[in-house]
């Protein structure tokens, strides 16, 4: 019998999971997926630096292999690496969590994201997650049978979230406000001044935060990246996430961490037993590596995002695509309305005329639509030449030789 018809003869939506079934999949993924099928395609879809993990970092990877220190970690992680989480965000942010209580260490940064919700949220909670925002919250909140209430940020706004609109979306079940800043894919970022009004509106409201910190350290200009936990009266109802996919160039390593109250650090954990045991051993210690030595690899790699960055701008605004100049990420959003097309028509037209891959900014929210996310995470030579791709096929456009 052929799998086919084995398969044929078994209803599986009677054993799936009906929450699951109802989850959208990822719109990003759609595009990337297109894209590796087409031949001389320029990815600028996927938020990957382009930049290999730094070779220090990758050297200790290496050595723990061949030491054979290939073992369990303790659940929370390493404490080692957990002490130098805790120098790091104390050095760089000014908050200090305690390594033993306080701090664990997970799969990437979206593990601690699914922890943080399954450990605060009741069926019937509402949680805040501002839009466009990445595409995970949504669906989080939503298998936690909890109830996800989308703020839209606006780009005269530059995109931020601010308190009167915190204000008008809360409700006496509203628990959890998601911060995710920067913002992907906006590139928008808060700082002292924005976080410490919002501060005032969640003591107000006794909420609870999830601050996804994951781009901070990809924060442009003179200021640098403020952490909501570093306000007054705000560590002790945060949840603090951070990792070293985009600071570090270390997205296959899949290594994040979460800080927060001891109390909710330790339910964390618990999930954190059963669904995964520990993050990977080698993973681990080259992390350690990377915090104790890797601050000029940071400053490298964003002085060349910055290049990049101020370079699409400058592109995409000369086009015609007005674009808000982002201050964090690795991410630009140009505005596409002029064409006249939707997002996902103008994302699908480009990547067939022009072989250039970049994400419907519906993709992260209804209100995303008139936008697409275009990532600076690749070669300046490979940017350059889809700024070429993409002047030729707005000309066509223009032309009506694309409709």
């Amino acid at each position: 019998m052929k799998i086919g018809e084995m398969y044929s003869m078994i209803n599986y939506d009677n054993y799936l999971n009906s929450e699951i079934k109802a989850v959208k999949p990822s719109g990003i993924r759609r595009f990337f997926e297109i894209a590796n099928e087409l031949d001389n395609v320029i990815s600028l879809s996927i938020g990957e630096p382009d930049f290999a993990t730094p070779y220090h970092i990758r050297e200790e990877g290496i050595n723990t292999l061949e030491k054979g220190k290939t073992w369990y970690s303790p659940n929370r992680g390493f404490m080692e690496l957990r002490e130098e989480i805790s120098k790091w965000l104390e050095r760089k942010y000014h908050v200090s969590y305690d390594p033993a209580t306080e701090v664990i260490v997970t799969v990437g940064g979206s593990e601690a994201i699914d922890l943080t919700c399954r450990t605060l949220l009741n069926p019937g909670d509402e949680v805040l997650i501002p839009v466009p925002s990445f595409v995970c919250y949504t669906p989080l909140a939503e298998l936690c049978n909890a109830k996800p209430v989308q703020i839209i940020t606006k780009e005269e706004d530059e995109f931020r979230l601010t308190p009167e609109a915190i204000e008008a979306a809360v409700t006496e079940k509203t628990k959890l406000l998601v911060l995710p800043f920067p913002n992907n894919p906006t590139g928008a970022v808060l700082r002292r001044e924005h976080l410490e009004a919002i501060a005032e509106v969640v003591i107000k409201h006794d909420l609870f935060i999830l601050s996804d910190e994951l781009y901070s350290e990809l924060t442009y200009g003179d200021e640098p990246h403020v952490s909501i936990a570093s306000i007054p009266g705000m560590q002790e109802r945060t949840i603090l996430i951070n990792g070293f996919s985009k600071a570090f160039a270390m997205t296959g390593w899949r290594l994040g961490f979460a800080t927060g109250p001891a109390p909710i650090i330790a339910q964390m954990t618990k999930m954190h037993q059963y669904g995964i045991m520990s993050a990977p051993s080698m993973s681990q210690y080259a992390a350690i590596e990377a915090l104790k030595n890797g601050d000029k690899d940071i400053q490298y790699m964003r002085e060349e995002y910055d290049m990049r960055r101020r370079l699409l701008v400058s592109a995409f605004n000369r086009m015609g695509l007005h674009t808000f100049e982002p201050e964090g990420a690795f991410y630009v959003f140009p505005s596409i309305t002029s064409t006249g097309m939707t997002s996902e028509e103008f994302c699908e037209k480009l990547l067939y005329d022009q072989r250039i891959a970049v994400v419907p900014g519906n993709a992260f929210g209804d209100c995303g639509e008139g936008f697409v996310r275009v990532a600076y995470s690749n070669s300046l030579q490979n940017i350059k030449e889809a700024v070429k791709r993409i002047e030729i096929f707005l000309e066509k456009i223009k032309n009506k030789e694309i409709e």
